[in-house]
């Protein structure tokens, strides 16, 4: 078999185990290899950094997708971020079958297992860029963590008791200084998943962007910011303050930071890559994720997409057309 795929499955979903090897065999049947990921050490992330509470679902160390032609991932958006981890240092595109509840980031639902063997077959797929964010973490002047994140990088309270008081940075300039639950620092991939139940905005598709979300901020200045994407944020714990936080990437890896820390947060060099089955709009995705009510529009009439419509043949393959960017989900 020349043709690779890696599966990533939810680690506790009862239907998954049938349904990965269903996808397995209908993969082999057309000679394509399907690799299923094991679970991994719950006490450290793919970087080894040693995280503060355990996740579940971490990386293998030892996993490498080099060579795969997908990472197809089935389960929610937790899982997928599981996902982007193996996937985005291959360069693999990163395919989503939601068993979640909302699932911004999956491309397809369970039901469609069929259709996305096909198209896998085919290599009917097209394959969009995603935006990441490269995090740094400094103590007295050293680096003492580089991860990176895809949805956000968060820096949050980590006693319920005591709020965080940070300083904010925009490209070197100092912005505010906020007592609150934390700031989420997020894409426009992440506009909605944390930033957005922080109250930030929903960013489109065709907007390149960075957000910055304060929670719950004790501030009479303390607004959702939208910056441009190659803006250098930056959030310090103030000394003074004596109170440590959590710096969280993606919700998955953490580290912690004590007072005086600070973390720097930019746009990476390394997109996580997304394969694309649906041509449908990014408004009709929102429609459908957050059940919007759209009685009484009147708008110009339009058949209804099938779940997977159909896209030209060849189009998973990588050509220049298929590396812009693309959708804005979280």
């Amino acid at each position: 078999m020349s043709r690779r795929i890696m599966l990533v499955t939810h680690p506790t979903r009862p239907e998954v185990p049938e349904l990965a090897q269903a996808f397995a065999e209908g993969l082999a049947e057309h000679d394509i290899e399907a690799e299923i990921v094991p679970e991994g050490d719950p006490t450290r992330d793919r970087l080894g950094t040693e995280v503060l509470v355990p996740r579940k679902s971490p990386v293998p160390p030892h996993v490498d997708a080099t060579g795969c032609e997908l990472v197809v991932v089935f389960g929610g958006d937790g899982t997928i971020l599981r996902g982007a981890e193996i996937a985005r240092p291959a360069g693999a595109p990163l395919l989503g079958v939601n068993l979640g509840r909302v699932g911004f980031l999956a491309e397809a639902e369970r039901d469609d297992i069929e259709a996305i063997i096909t198209r896998i077959v085919t290599g009917d797929y097209r394959v969009e860029e995603r935006m990441t964010l490269e995090v740094d973490v400094l103590h007295e002047g050293e680096i003492v963590c580089r991860n990176w994140a895809l949805n956000e990088a968060s820096v949050e309270k980590a006693a319920r008791e005591r709020m965080l008081e940070v300083a904010v940075e925009v490209d070197g300039r100092p912005l505010s200084t906020w007592g609150c639950d934390g700031v989420v620092m997020s894409t426009p991939t992440g506009s909605t998943a944390y930033a957005f139940s922080g109250g930030g905005p929903i960013v489109w598709p065709d907007v390149e962007a960075l957000l910055l979300v304060p929670i719950s901020a004790h501030a009479l200045f303390a607004r959702p910011l939208v910056l441009g994407p190659d803006t250098r944020l930056a959030v310090e714990v103030v000394p003074h303050s004596h109170v440590a936080g959590v710096m969280w990437c993606d919700g998955r890896r953490a580290v912690e930071v004590p007072a005086g820390a600070r973390i720097e947060v930019r746009r990476a060099q390394v997109p996580v890559r997304l394969a694309r089955l649906s041509n449908d709009p990014f408004t009709d995705r929102l429609v459908q994720k957050f059940a919007l009510p759209v009685t009484g529009w009147r708008g110009p009439a339009s058949p209804a997409s099938p779940a997977i419509p159909a896209s030209p043949v060849g189009a998973g393959r990588d050509t220049a057309a298929d590396q812009g960017a693309g959708e804005a989900t979280g």
